[in-house]
């Protein structure tokens, strides 16, 4: 896993030309280290969905600089001609909701990406049980989705974001439906997969329960960022 995490340098997005046209981010700049969960904070229309589809390889930014691992992926334009593998092997997404496939099992949901990028069966298999062993939902891996809590199908979908051994995670609102105790569950969990695994985190929140859990928080406003020190508290 490279030690290199996500970096974005002076990153605009721009919608339209002329008088029409809308600056949706402005000279963004964002690190996050290997092993490290930052917070994304802003209202509605600041510019946080515009940025995490832009990290996402979802849209393509106007101007700038995103490292991801230890590759340039854009640089004023893509360097990377594949973007449906690059989001496939290098990015992991959490939502708001999990949405496991409703006719896989716990297993083959997070061995189905693996598998995609041509992992053999049997190691993919292996590997999604090594994951669901760690988020202590190992002994739901033959389960439908139907059949598991909110609680675990979150975690599946933790397992699953992690199945590429992705150098980032964008988990976008990933607590917003779940009471405090559950939230800072996912926070805990989040945070112990970064560091076991090496991940970069960045979690999209307008969750209040979470933001105290923090070290580090680029808030986002007007299409410009502004980071501080977050409180950090112990999980």
């Amino acid at each position: 896993m490279s030690e290199l995490g996500i970096c974005i340098e002076g990153l605009s997005k721009r919608y339209g030309e002329g008088q029409a046209a809308v600056d949706a981010l402005i000279d963004i700049n964002m690190s996050v280290a290997p092993g490290e969960v930052v917070g994304l904070i802003g209202p509605s229309g600041s510019g946080k969905s515009t940025l995490l589809k832009c990290l996402g390889a979802v849209i393509e930014p106007t101007s700038g600089q995103m490292t991801l691992g230890n590759k340039i992926i854009y640089n004023n334009g893509w360097k990377i001609s594949d973007l449906r593998a690059l989001r496939r092997d290098s990015i992991g997404f959490v939502f708001q909701a999990p949405y496991l496939i409703p006719f896989l099992d716990v297993t083959d949901n997070v061995a189905l990406l693996p598998m995609l990028a041509g992992l053999p069966n049997a190691k993919a298999r292996a590997r999604a049980r090594e994951l669901l062993d760690a988020l202590d939902v190992g002994h739901r891996a033959q389960a439908e989705p139907s059949q598991l809590s909110g609680g675990e199908q979150q975690r599946v979908a933790i397992a699953r974001a992690l199945a590429n051994q992705p150098p980032v995670i964008l988990a976008d609102e990933p607590t917003a439906p779940l009471d405090s105790e559950r939230a800072l569950g996912v926070m805990r969990i989040l945070n112990q997969m970064a560091q076991q695994y090496r991940t970069a985190i960045i979690v999209v929140t307008h969750d209040e329960k979470i933001i105290p859990t923090f070290k580090r928080i680029y808030h986002i406003r007007d299409g410009r960022t502004y980071e501080e020190a977050g409180q950090g508290l112990s999980l």
